[in-house]
């Protein structure tokens, strides 16, 4: 009897419990469903929204990865749930016409995963929904790209005329998304007036601020990495307004609770996350924030065969508080509940223990070049800062176990060498 099992979301923890679940059980008993063709790693995004990472090169194609892992690939968003009936409802897929490819489907379960990930909470601040950009999914990056690519034209245009040519970015959140990308939008603007914008002064005319509701950037953080992040910046002529709480956003500017307002052509939305509006309609036990609250097996609260990891999921830890919305807490779950499954799938007891979530700490990127953070955490109630080379080599292998998590290390090391030699034979910024 095979043992069915979907999982919803190709995000970093879905698509690494997809590939480990199908090399165990094959195409027949594990499914993948997503709405996009092509996989990202979120945390790469704010590279590129910059343009210094191709999206067409980076992607991997979730067709292929199935093939390669044995698991089957649906396409569609999941728009319904019959928990009694153990089934769900997978969207029509459409051309950009908008006529039918593939009709709606139903697929059956025996043990389905919520892993839809999160998108923007904008907090219902005036102007947030219509006039900002969010980095939530791949397409948002590639419309931030092209974007910048139409402003930093005109601005150049206007300076070969004769006038003023600015290009003027607000970033509304000082956490890891919107330290990386103020870092990454400042090393683009200079290799951009390499390419064709020679007119633009990088620092003067591409005004990059940063505005934060703490009195710190990266709150979370040790104080320590805070401090050398925010150095770190202000040397990439990257302006941070702390304690900068956003009121109102129009089309042409920000204005905080104090009265203060900054010009913008171009705002990001990096202050907050929720869970998708979709999960509320499932019938599932939900809190604030949109969450599914699950137990500590990750199983969804009143349901045997549900279960839910990554951002979407609001999962206990051990000391009363909750798991945080990182790639790390994704990758623990999605190896916990591998293990969980298999045993299900094979008929064998239940897993007696909760899954326990372990902080390696956070590393943040401040450019190609550099990073700052904390390794450990509160593995050895100690934490260990790092700063530099040492730290950027770091963030970059986070990348590469991911995609060993899916390809496999020879394809990883391989793929890793291409694009090394890619990136000597093409501009360092994507240009089109």
């Amino acid at each position: 009897m095979q043992h069915r099992i979907v999982i919803v979301g190709g995000g970093a923890g879905g698509l690494e419990l997809a590939c480990k679940l199908g090399r165990k059980l094959g195409v027949a008993q594990v499914t993948l469903v997503d709405q996009q063709l092509f996989h990202i790693w979120k945390p790469s995004l704010h590279e590129v929204a910059a343009g210094t990472l191709d999206i067409h090169q980076e992607g991997l194609s979730y067709e292929m990865l199935a093939h390669d892992n044995r698991f089957s690939f649906c396409l569609g968003a999941m728009t319904g749930l019959d928990s009694a009936g153990q089934a769900i409802t997978v969207a029509p897929v459409l051309d950009e016409h908008g006529e039918e490819l593939v009709p709606a489907r139903t697929l059956p379960f025996d043990d389905l995963v919520i892993a839809v990930g999160s998108t923007a909470n904008h907090f219902n601040v005036p102007g947030a929904a219509e006039y900002t950009l969010s980095l939530n999914r791949p397409a948002d990056a590639e419309h931030f790209r092209l974007r910048m690519l139409k402003l930093l034209t005109a601005a150049e245009l206007r300076k070969s005329a004769g006038a003023q040519g600015q290009v003027r970015i607000v970033i509304i959140g000082g956490g890891a998304t919107g330290v990386e990308l103020a870092a990454e939008l400042r090393e683009a603007s200079v290799v951009h007036s390499r390419y064709g914008f020679r007119r633009l002064d990088p620092h003067r005319d591409v005004q990059i601020t940063l505005l934060e509701g703490a009195d710190r950037i990266l709150a979370p953080l040790p104080e320590k990495v805070s401090t050398a992040a925010a150095g770190l910046l202000k040397e990439r002529h990257v302006t941070i307004e702390t304690n900068c709480r956003v009121a109102r956003i129009t089309p042409q500017q920000v204005e905080d609770a104090s009265g203060r307002v900054f010009a913008a052509d171009l705002v990001v939305w990096a202050a907050g996350i929720k869970a998708p509006d979709m999960l509320a309609t499932l019938g599932l036990p939900t809190n604030r924030s949109g969450q599914l609250e699950v137990a500590g097996n990750l199983r969804v609260k009143g349901q045997d065969h549900i279960h839910a990891l990554g951002d979407c999921a609001a999962c206990p830890t051990a000391t009363g508080g909750w798991v945080p919305p990182r790639a790390q807490a994704a990758h623990q779950q999605a190896s916990y509940l591998c293990q969980a499954l298999l045993r299900r799938a094979m008929g064998q007891s239940p897993r007696a223990d909760d899954y326990v979530y372990k902080d390696y700490g956070s590393l943040v990127s401040v450019g190609t070049q550099t990073s700052v953070g904390n390794l450990m955490g509160n593995l050895f109630r100690s934490t260990w800062y790092v700063q530099g080379l040492l730290a950027r080599t770091m963030y970059v292998s986070l990348h590469l176990m991911h995609h060993q998590a899916v390809l496999g290390s020879l394809r990883t090391a391989v793929l890793a060498l291409a694009r090394f030699l890619v990136k000597r034979a093409t501009p360092l910024v994507k240009l089109h």
